[in-house]
């Protein structure tokens, strides 16, 4: 596939691709800012477009970090974006965050008692759709026919069909987004024309067979696995992403997958990928050097993707005094860790798990700092150092002001996979439970340090093999990833008393909610603007 430097190209230069609403329409189909006459004119506008559809995952309008906001009427930094706003709805529910700010109703992730009029919610709702509605225009443009009548052939339009299958997982993957995050959707694809009749909502067995057929029907016709240019797609996402829908099949469905889940983890293990050696690195400013363990990461830069709602968020927001830790210019003083996560990490062999990259020292020692008992201290809790701005090779970041990151975000990662196929082996996928331990041990010779030392501590033993320490293990590997909220669920933990953690719905002790919160509310503004919408039940 010919290259067209994702990565390099300025977000700010696609505003032809722009496309408008405000919050009080999010749920209508958006109008375009320009003419397809003149926004596809040539094949320069395609690929700008095709910049646009990947850049509305790490960016949030055309003059980031602020104006020009792709979606009008919420907060820009911290309401519209993709990355910050699945964080929130991922991992403020759970054990592994909290936030210390009081801006609007963002303390009652954590506490489990969010409503249908919540905006970061309604931000959450706005974002995919809006991504959904741009591969819609993208694929609409790229039939045979509007090439042939653009005079765009030979090479160009061999690129541009290409892309095709990109744009659909793209779409595909937004719609797994709001297929765990709300269990419905509004329904819009390439064949829905802008303007016409209020768009219908999909329920969520329909959505789920919807984002299944469409990455089977295009696995084939994706770049082979790793074969694409980094920060692209290619076959091996749609399997990581299917993998990851059957693995979540019980609940989507009420059917079982775990056979199906082992099958596509396998699929992109066997594709040639490999572990990083250090487990730090994957979360620095130059990760894309790491780009062998990542299967599709959003590229996120300090320069071209300036943001407050990309991973520019996860190192401000985490850090408070030591933000030079962190490699940014300031810090916010909000989001850490409760101390049910970094007990995790405890391992009474005195082993030392690397990836427990926490940190109470700039705030003193000991208990009082990792205990929470004011939610509005950021000096209580666990600070959460994973995310750093910070070259490995020692080089200068882009944006020499440490203002915004360079560090791309993970979406799928081959140490994902390892655990999904473990989880499928376990749930009885088939497979072999002996490779199941083996990729949890891959796993843990690196968390260890290349070396699980002395007495082999950390090495796990085929009776080790469980369930729990499988869910343990991806609380271990990958925290602070958007994963939390859908692990808790699939195991029955994230409402139930079974499993408490501090301030679990709102109590310092933790105590379980209504199952309600399983799933989030569809906003009511979206149900006021689109009467084919309908609530999740409780809400």
């Amino acid at each position: 596939m010919k290259s067209i430097k994702i990565r390099n190209i300025f977000i700010a230069c696609v505003a032809a691709a722009t496309v408008s609403s405000c919050a009080k329409k999010l749920d209508l189909y958006p109008q375009n800012d320009l003419t397809p006459a003149t926004t596809y004119s040539t094949a320069a506008g395609y690929k700008s477009v095709l910049a646009k559809v990947y850049g509305g995952l790490a960016s949030t309008g055309n003059t980031g970090p602020a104006g020009s906001s792709d979606i009008q009427g919420l907060d820009e930094g911290s309401q519209s974006p993709f990355i910050r706003g699945f964080f929130n709805c991922q991992e403020l529910p759970t054990d592994e965050a909290v936030v210390a700010w009081n801006d609007q109703t963002i303390k009652d992730f954590h506490g489990l008692k969010w409503s249908s009029s919540d905006p970061f919610l309604l931000g959450m709702y706005a974002r995919p759709i809006y991504n959904i509605t741009i591969s819609n225009e993208y694929l609409r443009e790229s039939t045979d026919d509007k090439l042939a009548s653009r005079g765009i052939t030979g090479a160009e339009a061999t690129d541009i069909k290409n892309s095709v299958a990109e744009v659909r997982f793209l779409r595909a993957f937004n719609y797994w987004v709001m297929l765990d995050l709300f269990g419905k959707s509004t329904f819009i694809t390439e064949e829905n024309a802008i303007g016409t009749d209020l768009p219908k909502e999909i329920s969520r067995k329909d959505l789920f067979d919807y984002i299944e057929s469409e990455l089977l029907d295009i696995e084939s016709k994706m770049a082979a696995a790793k074969t694409a240019e980094y920060g692209r797609v290619d076959q091996a996402s749609a399997w990581a992403l299917l993998a990851r829908l059957y693995l979540n099949a019980e609940v989507y469905t009420g059917t079982a997958r775990a056979a199906d889940a082992l099958t596509y983890a396998e699929k992109v293990i066997t594709a040639g990928y490999e572990l990083q050696p250090e487990y730090a690195r994957l979360f620095m400013a130059d990760n894309e050097t790491q780009k062998n363990e990542f299967i599709f990461a959003i590229t996120c830069d300090g320069l071209r993707t300036q943001s407050y709602g990309n991973t520019t968020f996860f190192v401000h927001c985490a850090s408070g005094d030591d933000h030079s830790d962190f490699g940014v210019s300031g810090g916010w003083y909000g989001y850490r860790a409760t101390s049910a996560l970094s007990a995790k990490f405890s391992d009474p062999t005195g082993g030392t798990d690397k990836r427990a990259r926490f940190t109470t020292s700039k705030y003193g020692t000991g208990a009082s700092q990792i205990v929470i008992n004011d939610i509005s201290d950021f000096n209580n809790g666990v600070h959460v150092n994973k995310y750093r701005n910070i070259r490995s090779d020692g080089n200068p970041v882009s944006d020499t002001k440490r203002d915004f990151a360079d560090i791309d975000f993970p979406v799928f990662r081959l140490s994902e996979m390892y655990l999904v196929y473990a989880e499928a082996q376990l749930r009885g996928g088939g497979g072999s439970a002996a490779k199941a331990l083996e990729y949890l041990n891959k796993i843990r010779y690196r968390a260890y340090g290349q070396s699980y030392g002395p007495g082999n501590v950390g090495e796990l033993k085929t009776a080790d093999l469980s369930l729990q320490l499988v869910l343990d293990e991806r609380a271990r590997e990958l925290y602070w990833e958007g994963h939390r909220r859908t692990d808790l669920i699939r195991y029955g933990l994230l409402t139930t008393g079974t499993y408490l953690w501090p301030w679990k719905g709102g109590v310092a002790s933790g105590t379980g909610v209504d199952a309600k919160y399983n799933i989030y509310p569809v906003p009511a503004s979206n149900i006021t603007a689109n009467p084919n919408l309908t609530q999740n039940t409780g809400y």
